[in-house]
């Protein structure tokens, strides 16, 4: 199944130029475009937004660093073009699954929604462009991605539980 999702989307790659110089600027560099309206938050209010800049943080970390390279360390599955013969626009050298970019920027994602749930729609719906872009351009399998967005979901989750329990002060600017 997975195998038949990725030829489905992968198919359309090397087709039209302008679709795949839009696939990896959506894999490669909306990623910056995301954090950056992420630190926005900080220019509108400082004193109020802070907490929800460093819980975003505190998942993405929690979810990439620990999560996933835990993960890849105990199963280093490989990328579609090792085993596949594939329309690949991007390289990337290190194991497969879960995706670190879906982990990351879903985990920000849910952090921006539990505050403010429109601009956390605005965030999943940049995390899902960055996530299929890059099954899009032939270095993820989709259950890399599936699995990567379930990590940032829960790390986001969990971060803001955490939050809440151990700094019930600064966690009084989010909503209950």
């Amino acid at each position: 199944m997975d195998l038949f999702i990725f030829q489905q989307i992968n198919q359309f790659a090397l087709k039209w130029l302008w679709f795949d110089t839009l696939a990896i600027f959506f894999a490669q560099y909306f990623e910056y475009i995301l954090i950056l309206c992420l630190l926005l938050f900080l220019l509108k209010n400082f004193k109020k937004y802070w907490p929800v800049i460093i819980q975003a943080f505190g998942a993405a970390i929690l979810a990439r660093l620990f999560i996933v390279n835990f993960i890849r360390w105990l199963w280093p599955r490989p990328r579609p073009f090792i085993e596949n013969n594939v329309n690949l626009l991007l390289f990337h050298n290190a194991a497969s699954f879960p995706s670190g970019h879906a982990a990351f920027y879903f985990a920000i994602s849910t952090v921006v929604y539990f505050y403010n749930k429109k601009a956390g729609i605005g965030f999943f719906l940049a995390s899902f462009l960055i996530s299929i872009s890059r099954v899009f351009c032939g270095i993820h399998w989709p259950s890399d991605i599936l699995a990567g967005a379930v990590i940032g979901i829960l790390s986001g989750w969990l971060i803001i539980l955490f939050s809440r329990k151990i700094f019930p002060i600064v966690s009084k600017q989010l909503p209950q």
